[in-house]
């Protein structure tokens, strides 16, 4: 028998408890050429015989054998069969941070993890969608509320935070973002009051100054949004929204307690006040505290953006509503000011919550915040310090010798950006400034500009003045 027909023959080791079977069948012949047991150039079992040697459907294999392409690991040539590629190309190494170079902190990502493995999985779901859905994920318009598919895993993927939660609840809007203009262009009018924490996510100010809507500051504590202060503004300004961020707030840090949550859900019960839950580090917490969604989910408009937890790139939300009218009235909303999400990025955030992706991504996350709070504790001084450890964000306040602007502008001279409290604030901003953790591309690059933060911090503005 020859080489060639003998490779005919190759039968991959694979388990069902790997995950899909097509993608089991694609590791292990990775594996095989990688390991020499497959040598370049040699032919590959024809699909049908694959198929009934392994008990499993043909359709399967054409996947796996389709997925290997992809991967550059095989390659078809006409009339002949498919052969292990003669021409594969290493996947493009990440460049590394130079020596000594520092971050703009300014921006609040995921820290970038450090595991070819998983984010070789990532790729493979994304390129694997070219089989199970095909040309129409192009080009077809979806509906604006996303398809049955996607919702269906947003429920999945929410299941654990808001038991219960159906997915005709569940709207997939372009990102959160769009999901606050549309709850907000159903909840209020033009001139209307909306209530939010003293100390809040820019991105809901935007919204809010483009929908001509007037904004109440609820005076917050260390524990959070003041529930007696909430309930003042209700009395005498009678608002339409409560807008807030209670787990790892942005940019403060806080979780707020279960105990004023409640106190919270039902001052807005009494003068009937909708919440706007922006739960955008949500999937964080090992053991989170109760969404307000899951304690008052007929009152409760629950953001679960993917950006933090899995992907900035995806501009996927998913929005879980009080009930069918409400996410009727949405899918209009977000149909008149953004058509509907992206049907691709949807697809590939399904893709990932089936196959269990999104949570080994999410738990790459976790390690890698962990590790990386764990640096500025070291670094920076803890009396100063707000942070969570599960959260890639710190909020520091500054000592008495330092403003906010003349600090932010010498950590900008030495090439470090962070963001000052004036961006966040409702009235007097606090000196205090905002640091991303997860924009370092890995953790000696954060460290070291950490370091650049904590000795300006022990200077004074005349000791580190720069200008001549």
């Amino acid at each position: 028998m020859s080489d060639d027909q003998a490779t005919s023959f190759w039968t991959p080791s694979i388990s069902r408890a790997m995950g899909p079977v097509y993608l089991a069948i694609a590791d292990a012949l990775q594996a095989d050429i990688r390991a020499g047991r497959l040598a370049t150039g040699a032919r590959l079992p024809p699909q049908r015989a694959l198929a009934e040697t392994l008990g499993i459907d043909f359709t399967t294999v054409t996947r796996a054998y389709a997925e290997a392409r992809k991967r550059g690991l095989v390659e078809g040539r006409i009339g002949q069969g498919t052969y292990v590629s003669q021409g594969r190309t290493a996947p493009p190494q990440r460049q590394k941070p130079v020596p000594g170079g520092l971050v703009d902190m300014s921006m609040n990502l995921p820290p970038r993890f450090d595991d070819e493995a998983l984010t070789a999985r990532m790729w493979q779901g994304i390129g694997g969608l070219e089989i199970s859905d095909g040309l129409d994920l192009l080009l077809r318009y979806q509906q604006p509320g996303g398809a049955a598919r996607d919702r269906e895993a947003g429920a999945e993927w929410l299941a654990s935070r808001l038991p219960g939660i159906r997915p005709e609840r569940i709207l997939v809007c372009p990102g959160a973002q769009g999901a606050l203009l549309a709850i907000t262009r159903m909840l209020t009018a033009p001139g209307d009051t909306v209530c939010a924490e003293t100390l809040t996510y820019p991105g809901f100010l935007s919204v809010a100054a483009h929908s001509r809507l007037t904004i109440a500051g609820v005076e917050i504590d260390d524990n959070g949004l003041i529930p007696e202060a909430f309930e003042q503004i209700c009395v005498s300004r009678r608002p339409k929204a409560l807008y807030c961020n209670p787990t790892i707030n942005n940019p403060t840090t806080i979780t707020l307690p279960l105990s004023r949550r409640k106190a919270i859900l039902e001052i807005a019960a009494r003068y009937d006040v909708d919440v706007i839950e922006d739960d955008a580090y949500g999937a964080l917490p090992m053991q989170p505290v109760a969404p307000l969604a899951a304690l008052a989910p007929e009152r409760v408009y629950h953001i679960a953006g993917l950006a933090k937890c899995l992907s900035p790139a995806l501009r996927i939300a998913y929005l879980a509503v009080p009930n069918l009218r409400a996410a009727t009235r949405l899918a209009g909303i977000i149909r008149a000011t953004s058509a509907m999400a992206s049907p691709l990025s949807a697809a590939i955030a399904s893709r990932w919550i089936e196959d269990g992706t999104a949570e080994a991504v999410l738990a790459a996350i976790r390690r890698e915040t962990k590790a990386r709070q764990a640096i500025a504790a070291e670094l920076l001084p803890a009396a100063d310090l707000l942070a969570d450890p599960e959260g890639f964000h710190a909020w520091l306040r500054l000592p008495p010798v330092w403003s906010r602007g003349e600090f932010t502008a010498r950590l900008r001279s030495a090439g470090i950006g962070v963001v000052a409290s004036d961006a966040f604030a409702l009235g007097p901003a606090p000196e205090a400034v905002r640091l991303g953790l997860g924009v370092a591309e890995d953790r000696e690059h954060l460290r070291q500009s950490l370091g650049i933060v904590a000795d300006l911090l022990s200077e004074t503005p005349a000791a580190s003045a720069i200008v001549i």
